[in-house]
């Protein structure tokens, strides 16, 4: 699934035994999730994931704040808590298991302390929309990444997908792509604005 070249960065960037952290950034669909799981495929037990999706904010906040219609813009997630776990992963001491929250399709919800990150993991993938943006909080992820890849696939594809994803977690076709199109799009643009910021891009086959 990985292409050779692929595989061979990988293995440099934890040959050293050291925490690295690799943030795999693109819009929604995109297929940042699949790549994550694939890296850990290549690189059995030296490698966690760790989802920016685990610092959405709870739905009752969402309503609280009048943005739960637009879950999953920039504003929608606690960027400084997220921030905060990434400088805490990469000074982890020898002694300490750091647990990160995920995220819960099925419920819409995130779930704390879900992932345990081990001291001797040298890699951490972490994987989500906004790692390359520069404002807010946000700004702060670069600086901590080791290495960040733009995940690209054909835009009709990742569409599809998306709606297929809503569909499958609920929604009726109708409202899956108004979903898509007045929000998962919306945040598509703004993210595909931050590619340049990234070390490559890693392009899936159409």
């Amino acid at each position: 699934m990985i292409e050779d070249h692929f595989i061979v960065r990988l293995q440099q960037l934890v040959a050293d035994g050291r925490r690295r952290i690799l943030g795999l950034v693109g819009a929604p669909g995109a297929g940042k999730s699949t790549l994550a799981q694939a890296i850990l495929d290549a690189l059995p037990g030296r490698a966690v994931v760790v989802p920016m999706d685990g610092f959405h904010l709870a739905n009752v906040e969402l309503e609280r704040l009048g943005r739960a219609s637009r879950k999953g813009a920039e504003d929608t997630f606690d960027s400084a808590g997220y921030v905060a776990l990434l400088g805490r992963l990469r000074a982890q001491r020898h002694d300490e298991c750091i647990y990160a929250p995920t995220f819960r399709r099925e419920i819409e919800e995130p779930v704390a302390g879900a992932i345990p990150v081990m001291p001797d993991t040298p890699l951490v993938v972490t994987e989500g929309n906004y790692l390359l943006l520069e404002h807010g909080h946000w700004k702060g992820v670069r600086e901590l990444l080791d290495e960040a890849w733009y995940v690209d696939v054909d835009p009709a594809l990742r569409r599809k997908r998306l709606v297929g994803r809503h569909m499958m977690f609920g929604r009726d076709e109708d409202a899956a792509r108004n979903w898509v199109q007045q929000t998962d799009e919306v945040n598509a643009v703004l993210i595909e604005s931050t590619r340049a910021r990234a070390d490559l891009v890693f392009q899936w086959p159409s």
